[in-house]
């Protein structure tokens, strides 16, 4: 219910200023189509309540009702059935009718499409019995040039009024709509792409690679005993840690490598473009870097990183063969002492290593 409630609280606050707008543009074309007539005091005092007091009303009762989404529907079919009144009040005017019908007709659409345009010409034409009661009118066949001036801002101004409130909501839609995507292809602990988006990305540059028959390489990282830093320091130091590395590979990568986390304590990045050596020092200075940093929180921990390195290898046929070789390279960093780099087919961590050594 809280989700119906703010959804037709929303819809209440913009239907409030284009009633008001509307229905002060239709008093002027309904009030010059009954002018002529000579109409009773009465009924100008219910022209000027509908025309001035009745959107405030409208909106009054949208926002306090249980359910203001289903009592603004209402408020809605109101606003046709008086318009059919006052069409059949002006002894069905030719202009001033088909400016009042028409302008409630494009509001019914743009507020429910063409079931809630039938309903809203139900109401319509309820409205228009109700005023032949009351009224008996004849049939006036000609629209003065005063009427049809009078008629001119409820054909031009409210259009435009309608059409500017649904561009807007158009634009916050969409603009929501790509917030979700994102949410959706992000991590949210590290704001790094989550596994799915990566792999999607991966594919991307394997397809490149193939097309244009340039390399690429993979970085496959994994933090070295993470399970004992949750052990030991707790799970609010590994998610530092995580953070931590995150933020390291946004700093420290070009604009067009791609990182992810792959899961866990696994990182993944698409460095496109960069050949195996040069990939491999990028890889290995970011190790170097994480393992000096050090950590508030807890002084005496310590991180290091394995990272496995893959080329982009033209004889494979599907990405996964590319991800499974950087995938042999990360196991053998971290089977052969961790903290290094060691790209497939070398099984050798990587030199700017073992000169530090």
């Amino acid at each position: 219910m809280e989700k119906k409630g703010g959804k037709g609280l929303s819809l209440a606050r913009r239907l409030y200023a284009s009633r008001t707008l509307g229905l002060a543009l239709g008093l002027l074309c309904v009030g010059a189509g009954m002018y002529p007539l000579n109409p009773a005091p009465w009924v100008w005092g219910v022209m000027l309540l509908n025309g001035l007091l009745w959107p405030h009303v409208a909106y009054q009762w949208a926002r306090r009702a249980e359910i203001p989404f289903r009592a603004e529907h209402r408020n809605i079919l109101v606003d046709a059935f008086l318009g059919g009144f006052w069409v059949a009040a002006m002894q069905f005017n030719p202009l001033p009718s088909a400016a009042t019908l028409s302008m409630m007709a494009m509001n019914n659409v743009a507020i429910g499409g063409l079931r809630f345009l039938l309903k809203g010409a139900v109401a319509q034409l309820l409205g228009i019995g109700l005023g032949l009661l009351v009224f008996m009118p004849a049939f006036v066949p000609q629209t003065s040039p005063m009427q049809l001036y009078a008629c001119l801002p409820l054909l031009s101004i409210y259009p435009m009024a309608l059409g500017w409130i649904c561009f807007r909501q158009a634009h916050t839609l969409g603009r929501h709509k790509r917030e979700l995507l994102a949410l959706s292809r992000t991590d949210s602990l590290t704001g790094l792409l989550n596994h799915g988006a990566w792999k999607d990305q991966l594919e991307i540059e394997f397809q490149r690679c193939q097309r244009q028959q340039q390399g690429g390489a993979i970085a496959l990282i994994d933090i070295d005993h993470f399970k004992t830093i949750n052990d030991t320091y707790g799970h609010v130091a590994g998610d530092i840690v995580l953070r931590r590395l995150s933020k390291m590979l946004k700093q420290n990568l070009r604009a067009a490598d791609v990182a992810g986390r792959y899961g866990g304590d696994e990182f993944c990045v698409l460095l496109p473009g960069l050949p195996l050596d040069r990939a491999a020092v990028a890889m290995d200075a970011l190790r170097d870097r994480f393992a000096t940093l050090g950590y508030e929180q807890n002084p005496a921990l310590k991180v290091s990183l394995s990272i496995g390195l893959a080329a982009f290898n033209p004889a494979h046929d599907d990405a996964t063969l590319w991800l499974n070789d950087a995938d042999q390279a990360l196991y053998e960093a971290k089977t052969t002492g961790r903290n290094r780099v060691i790209c497939h087919g070398d099984g050798k961590p990587h030199k700017a290593l073992l000169d530090s050594v």
